[in-house]
């Protein structure tokens, strides 16, 4: 029997690694199964945690420019091997680094994205996994390509900064100073929304005012994220600005898709899953181990442990499915996805104690166990 393990964090309580041990070691104290566990995450914040530190990567810390200029410490990870980095675009030019007197939508810029691409690219990295929620930005991404090598300029062939505030100046777009190395890397985009660049549904209208863009200010600024994307169609040919995700991270979504040449976009959990060989494990796998802290009636909704369910039920795998608590109605909310859900969690045990790590390992253990006694 070969049984993969992927078990979301329990929040405040067992990391995915700590979750996925403790299940593999109660399926083994009670079978001779073939039992392999993948450290998970969603692609927002904590992934580049989750996957460094569950598949023994390196973390990597690097000074870049923040959303408005100022120097922050951003952390990634480098996976064995060497070849593949695992970001998170908030470290650089998250909504989380600016208090929120200080946003400002048209000097806030992804330049610090763009420093740890080219940081990575020095250390021989040529394939990356970037998450691209909670950004402080809605410029397009043009500081990230900015910092990248890209450069603009306005119709009198003068230079244009890029900031939101001078996107409107841009006429032409010129790679000469871009690395050539950026051309053979792969990226692979966490991005679980599926709004355009632009229009009601776009990055202004819909993301704009979390960033400090106000009422009266979202059809002048939807407008100059057009005009850059009439810029770029001129300059790659294609035209992007509608593709799902383009208007993710105040539209860094199109500026990945239009200006990198291999990229995939991606709900969150399938670019980890991609990332981590777990769909490839689930090949040949019998049944798949997956959960988190509470499983109920929301954990359909974009929660890993129904993304993972789903990629499972594609192998044919029998799915289980373990909660700290599990409410009534979930079981059969998840089905058929998931086969049975099971709680760890005994019921008349505080919730303070319930929380320890050392005992919701136990929990974890003894629960899979229990399940799988012959």
């Amino acid at each position: 029997m070969k049984v993969v393990i992927a078990i979301d964090s329990f929040k405040g309580c067992m990391s995915s690694v700590v979750a996925g041990n403790a299940a593999k070691h109660g399926l083994l104290s009670v079978t001779d199964a073939e039992a392999s566990v993948f450290p998970v995450a969603d692609g927002g914040e904590g992934t580049t945690r989750v996957l460094t530190e569950g598949l023994k990567g390196n973390f990597v810390s690097v000074s870049v420019h923040g959303p408005l200029g100022k120097l922050v410490e951003a952390e990634y990870g480098i996976l064995p091997g060497g070849n593949t980095a695992v970001m998170e675009m908030a470290q650089a030019s998250g909504l989380t680094l600016i208090s929120e007197k200080e946003r400002d939508p048209l000097n806030a810029n992804t330049a610090g994205m763009g420093e740890m691409i080219l940081d990575a690219l020095s250390r021989g990295v040529n394939d990356f996994v970037i998450g691209i929620g909670g950004s402080a930005t809605t410029e397009a991404g043009i500081g990230m390509l900015y910092a990248l090598g890209y450069r603009f300029f306005d119709n009198k062939g003068e230079e244009v900064q890029p900031y939101l505030k001078y996107i409107e100046r841009i006429a032409e777009i010129r790679d000469d100073r871009v690395p050539e190395e950026l051309e053979n890397c792969s990226f692979h985009i966490a991005c679980d929304v599926t709004n355009p660049l632009c229009g009601e549904n776009g990055a202004v209208y819909v993301y704009g005012r979390q960033k400090g863009v106000k009422s009266e200010q979202m059809a002048q600024f939807d407008a100059m994220l057009s005009h850059f994307a009439d810029v770029t169609e001129n300059f790659t040919g294609c035209d992007n600005r509608n593709i799902a995700g383009a208007g993710a991270a105040g539209g860094l979504g199109f500026a990945f898709s239009s200006f990198m040449k291999n990229v995939e976009m991606l709900p969150g959990i399938q670019v980890v899953s991609e990332a981590i060989g777990l769909r490839a494990a689930m090949l040949n796998a019998d049944i798949v181990i997956t959960g988190e802290g509470k499983i109920d009636m929301q954990t359909r909704n974009g929660k890993v442990p129904y993304g993972i369910a789903s990629m499972a039920k594609q192998y044919g795998c029998k799915v289980l499915a373990f909660g700290g608590k599990v409410e009534e109605g979930a079981e059969e909310s998840l089905a058929p996805m998931v086969d049975h859900c099971y709680a760890i969690t005994p019921p008349d045990m505080p919730l303070d104690i319930a929380l320890r790590e050392d005992v919701a390992s136990e929990n974890m253990k003894n629960a899979v166990a229990s399940v799988f006694i012959i």
